[in-house]
């Protein structure tokens, strides 16, 4: 277990509270997430885009900023009630990746004339809760729901790929190196001894998946 891992788990009910609500906050509140590593648009030059085309962007790009925002909130229901230390660290690495990705899709929505959809503090306090009970439910079945989740996740990220306009060359390298991610979670996961997700659960995620993406896409 990593001393980050052992000091996390040694705090009060309330200091754990505290650190959930700060964690909440910078990932529901526009421009408050950080990012550890550089933007891979950021050497990339900006294109013309018609209204249309800005519009439609944004409206992937909020999908995908909403997207982390409920990986951020996964992460951290099930780092907080893993039973194995090093599940409870693989779980908060990977949440701080995902912080990257939440600062450079908040980034590009601020490029693109946009902002985050108001409707991220539910979609925050819903995945905690579903990544909470995963957690309780066991480290094999918590690993397993990361690597459906991930999987999900760089399903819609190669289809947004194909539907973003063909000149939003910062999007695209923002979402490649999005996959490359994700795939590594979702690898690690299963091979940290993830279990299968049964069939009915894996077509309860992709429905969720597909009302949060319709829904996002507007507001």
């Amino acid at each position: 277990m990593s001393d980050h891992s052992s000091s996390r788990s040694s705090l009060s009910a309330i200091d754990q509270l505290l650190i959930q609500f700060d964690q909440a906050l910078r990932s529901c509140v526009p421009g408050a997430s950080q990012s550890g590593r550089k933007s891979p648009a950021q050497e990339i030059d900006d294109s013309e885009f018609s209204n249309s085309e800005k519009r439609h962007a944004a409206g992937l790009m909020r999908i995908n900023h909403t997207g982390e925002v409920c990986a951020q909130a996964l992460y951290q229901g099930q780092a907080m009630t893993a039973k194995l230390g090093e599940v409870r660290a693989a779980m908060e690495h990977a949440a701080a990746e995902e912080s990257d990705h939440l600062a450079w899709c908040d980034q590009r929505l601020d490029e693109l004339g946009s902002q985050p959809s108001i409707l991220n503090p539910l979609w925050y306090a819903l995945s905690f809760g579903v990544g909470a009970t995963a957690g309780l439910a066991g480290d094999k079945w918590s690993l397993g729901f990361v690597a459906e989740t991930e999987q999900q996740v760089c399903d819609h990220l190669e289809d947004h790929l194909q539907k973003l306009p063909q000149q939003d060359e910062k999007s695209k390298a923002i979402l490649e190196q999005m996959i490359v991610d994700e795939k590594q979670h979702g690898e690690t996961a299963r091979q940290s001894g993830g279990a299968e997700l049964p069939l009915a659960i894996r077509l309860v995620m992709t429905s969720m998946s597909q009302v949060m993406k319709k829904t996002t896409y507007q507001i």
